[in-house]
Parts: structure tokens; C-alpha cells; sequence
């Protein structure tokens, strides 16, 4: 059959496209991702890691496509490209499709970095204090609310409200398996869960421009294995069969060692954890757009949120850099330095202390009581830092302290999943993978006494980390706070 166009992939090939689906990556708000890396500042460390969202979630769209014909829960392509097809299997599979395309559509520049940021900050004290009220400005500082406020909220030219509309799909719908609470179980497990549309992608992806074999997994032979199963009360799940069971247990390894050797690296991860700072700083001083500007920016279709990207942020710092928007007051000192550092990809010193070592946790019983206590002490002892450095330097000294808000793991252990299961069920559970074997049917994975991963879900990769520039670090060995010399 003919297609209306084809895009050439990296990883796959060419991948068809729907009418619609072009249209939506026409638009100005899916072009944006052209200028959002995936990876953050991990090109200041993998000089090859310059790919970008745009083409990430072309394929995830593909890898969901994948999934769902392995599933056998696809109609076929006849149905697939007409528009006229409504049927309530065609709708789905559309708009799985589209909930994988537009996904990230609400990313922030620089991705993780910088939202880290806007998170911190929060809302605009200026929006209270001027008595602007509105329900758009009560939205958590995320990328999916952003984007599912973009998804909701653009009924005009080149809006993906108005495009979705046009074809007849249900925007709520597309919202919700987006954010994985959708009607369908099936819908949520292949956007959000351990082995999702959004993973099978990223994984290889970003292998393969980081050049690091981390992420690498048998990608066909898990998706010829998955399988559905019938979870009660008329709701369809998936798992992989019993001879994928090490497949999937690779996947979820690739993972824990992706996150650990590219997302931590200790030299990318220094640049993210500057230019969040950054960010947050600009927030502070009114010199980045605020998450309410970006809100009205998508109502009013104003151009500028289509400028809100990478090139955003380094030009904003590039200004400030040569004098144009920041003063040469005292308490902007750290920030003009860490810009500086930044542009220049001059990499602050690290806080060596036996507290701040990366280290794996065991959590036994799901409580994250070890982590807790930990981090309670890494707190505690940065505060001795911050006085220091506060009472004792002049004023030019500083650290950057990132304590993981999202553990590392293989998995969520059984006691973790029994713990804050959302279902009297088990196999409803949305993100825990499952195996349907021919004889006793669905189980969970790591529920199984001949599975990896029951022994190494309990297992956190904790990162920790703590920078500083050279006169900090000078100040904090001259009163004993670190060692004043490592062997």
C-alpha cells in the first residue's frame, strides 16, 4: 500500500508515517525537538552525543508500533492510514502511535537538567502578588503536564489540538496513556513500564551516539516473545514468554548500567548539575521565561516558546556572559562563574568525603530506611560545609550538592511492588514485568525463584555528588571538613 511519507531512522530504517502523524511532526511544537539533545551536556564527555528529541520519539513511535503487532493488537495498515477508520481497535492504535510521538513534546532545553530547575523554583511569586489568578498557572513544573497542556490546550493553525481533532482522535485519551493512566492497562504498560516503547528505544539510541555498549539488549528477540494475558475484569495486559526471561533480564541490567556509566558519568553529570543551577538562578532573577510565560506562550501560539530550547538557554547565557542582561553585583559572583565554567567546559572540582561515595544499597524491605539515613548524614555534613564556607571564605566560594531523587535500580523488589501496589491484583500493576507461562499462566518477574532479578531487585545504585570550585575546596581542607590529600 502507499504511504503518505516515510522517515529514515538511524536504528530502524524507514518508518511510515500516518497523514496526521506528519502533520504533527510538522508543526512548529514537535520541530522544537530539532534543538533539544537527549542527553543533556553529555556531548561535553561523548563528543558523539548530539542526538535530539525530535528523532528519540520518532522512534519510540516505532518501537510501539513493533510492540503492538508482536502483541497482535495492530489492525491492519489499510485501517491504520485511513482516516475513515474508527473503529474502537483502530482508535487505539492510533493513538498508541501518537501518545509515543508526542510524549516528550513538553521537554525543557536540555531535558532533565534544566526541568530539575523549574521543579526547584516552582511558580512565579509574581503571578500571587499581582492577583493573576488561572487554573493553567497551577500546573507541576514538568515536562509531561507541559505537554499535556499542549496537547489539550492549541486549537488553532498548526496546534496538535487542532490536528488530533481534525482526524477525529480523542485528545484525553492520548493525554492519559501519555501519563499511563489511561483505561486500557495494555496502553499504560507500553508507554510506561520496565519494558516500554519509551526504553526500547532510549536504550539503543543513546548507545549508539555515546558509542558506550551499555544499553545494548536483543531487541528482536524479546519483541518476538511478548504476549498478552487477561488480567480480569476485561482488561488485557502484556509479559514476555518463559524463554525471554533472560532477554528481559539483559534489558533491565542494560539499563541499571546505562543509567550508572552514561546518565551519572561523573564528568557529564558535573556540566547537567551547573547548568540546572544556572537555570535555577535565572529563574530567581526573572531572566529566564517562567513555566507561567510558557503556559500563555502555548495558548497564544506566541512564537517565543517555539524559541525555548537548547539554543535558548546557551544564548541567555552567552548575554550574560558579555555583560548584556547581568550586572557586576557581589552576590552574582557564583553565577557568573558557573556560566563562565559552563560556556567554556571548565568542570568544577569534586567533593571527595566517604560520605559522598557512590555505592550500592540494599533494600530488603522497601522502606529506603538505609538511603534515608544516609542521606540525612550527607545533608547534615554539607551544612558543616555551607557554614564554613559562609562564615570563613569571601564571599567566591561555593558547591553544587545532587542528591538522586530517583534511585537507580534493575527493578521495584516484590515487598516494594506489594507495598504501594494501586491494585488488590498484582497482575494489573502497571510497570513490573511480567512472564505468562504455557503451564501456570502470568507471573511476575521477580517473583520467580529462577529469575536474576528476585535476588537483584532489592539492589540501588546510590550516586551522590558534591562539586565545588578550587578556592571552596582549598577552604574546606584548611579546616578539616575533607581531606586535604587523597592516595
Amino acid at each position: 500500500m502507499k504511504h503518505n511519507a516515510v522517515i529514515y531512522d538511524v536504528l530502524y530504517g524507514f518508518i511510515p508515517i500516518t497523514e496526521w502523524e506528519e502533520k504533527i511532526i510538522n508543526s512548529p511544537f514537535f520541530q522544537r525537538l530539532r534543538w533539544i539533545k537527549q542527553l543533556g551536556f553529555s556531548n561535553y564527555i561523548f563528543p558523539g552525543a548530539e542526538h535530539n528529541r525530535f528523532a528519540h520519539v520518532i522512534g519510540v513511535m516505532n518501537s510501539m508500533e513493533q510492540m503492538v503487532r508482536a502483541l497482535d493488537i495492530a489492525v491492519p495498515q489499510n485501517q491504520l492510514f485511513d482516516r475513515r477508520s474508527t473503529s474502537k481497535a483502530a482508535l487505539l492504535h492510533k493513538s498508541l502511535r501518537i501518545a509515543a510521538l508526542l510524549h516528550d513534546i513538553g521537554t525543557f532545553p536540555f531535558s532533565h537538567a534544566i526541568e530539575y530547575a523549574y521543579m526547584r523554583h516552582g511558580n512565579d511569586s509574581r503571578v500571587k502578588s499581582q492577583g493573576r489568578r488561572s487554573k493553567l498557572k497551577d500546573l507541576p513544573n514538568n515536562h509531561e503536564h507541559l505537554g499535556s497542556f499542549i496537547i489539550k490546550n492549541t486549537r488553532y493553525e498548526g496546534g496538535i489540538t487542532q490536528i488530533l481533532e481534525e482526524y477525529g482522535l480523542d485528545v484525553q485519551l492520548i493525554s492519559d496513556i501519555i501519563k499511563g493512566d489511561s483505561p486500557y492497562l495494555v496502553a499504560n504498560q507500553l508507554m510506561h513500564s520496565d519494558l516500554d516503547a519509551d526504553r526500547m528505544d532510549y536504550l539503543l539510541r543513546d548507545s549508539h551516539y555515546t558509542g558506550i555498549k551499555y544499553g545494548q539488549f536483543d531487541r528482536e528477540y524479546i519483541l518476538a516473545n511478548l504476549q498478552t494475558y487477561d488480567a480480569g475484569d476485561g482488561q488485557m495486559a502484556f509479559g514476555v514468554r518463559e524463554n525471554a526471561v533472560h532477554a528481559v533480564e539483559d534489558f533491565l541490567i542494560a539499563r541499571f548500567g546505562w543509567y550508572s556509566q552514561v546518565i551519572k558519568n561523573p564528568g557529564s553529570a558535573k556540566f547537567d548539575i551547573m547548568s540546572s543551577h544556572i537555570a535555577q538562578g535565572l529563574l530567581e532573577r526573572d531572566l529566564l521565561f517562567q513555566f507561567h510565560d510558557l503556559l500563555d506562550f502555548i495558548e497564544k501560539r506566541d512564537e517565543r516558546f517555539f524559541w525555548w530550547n537548547d539554543l535558548y538557554f546557551m544564548n541567555r547565557c552567552q548575554e550574560i556572559h558579555i555583560g548584556k542582561l547581568l550586572g557586576k553585583k557581589a552576590d552574582d559572583a557564583r553565577l557568573a562563574e558557573l556560566i563562565e565554567m559552563l560556556l567554556y567546559r571548565k568542570a568544577p572540582k569534586t567533593v571527595h568525603h566517604p560520605l559522598f561515595q557512590h555505592r550500592i544499597l540494599k533494600d530488603d524491605s522497601g522502606t529506603g530506611t538505609e538511603k534515608e539515613k544516609l542521606i540525612a548524614k550527607i545533608q547534615k555534613t554539607v551544612a558543616e560545609m555551607q557554614k564554613v564556607l559562609e562564615s570563613k571564605g569571601t564571599g567566591k566560594e561555593w558547591i553544587l550538592v545532587d542528591i538522586p531523587e530517583k534511585d537507580v535500580v534493575f527493578t521495584k523488589g516484590l515487598q516494594q511492588i506489594v507495598k504501594k501496589r494501586s491494585q488488590d491484583n498484582l497482575l494489573k500493576e502497571r510497570d513490573p514485568v511480567k512472564v505468562v507461562s504455557r503451564r501456570n499462566g502470568p507471573s511476575l518477574l521477580v517473583e520467580l525463584d529462577n529469575t536474576l532479578m528476585k535476588h537483584m531487585s532489592g539492589f540501588m545504585n546510590f550516586v551522590p555528588s558534591v562539586y565545588g570550585n578550587h578556592s571552596a575546596i582549598e577552604l574546606l581542607k584548611n579546616h578539616g571538613l575533607i581531606p586535604s590529600s587523597r592516595k
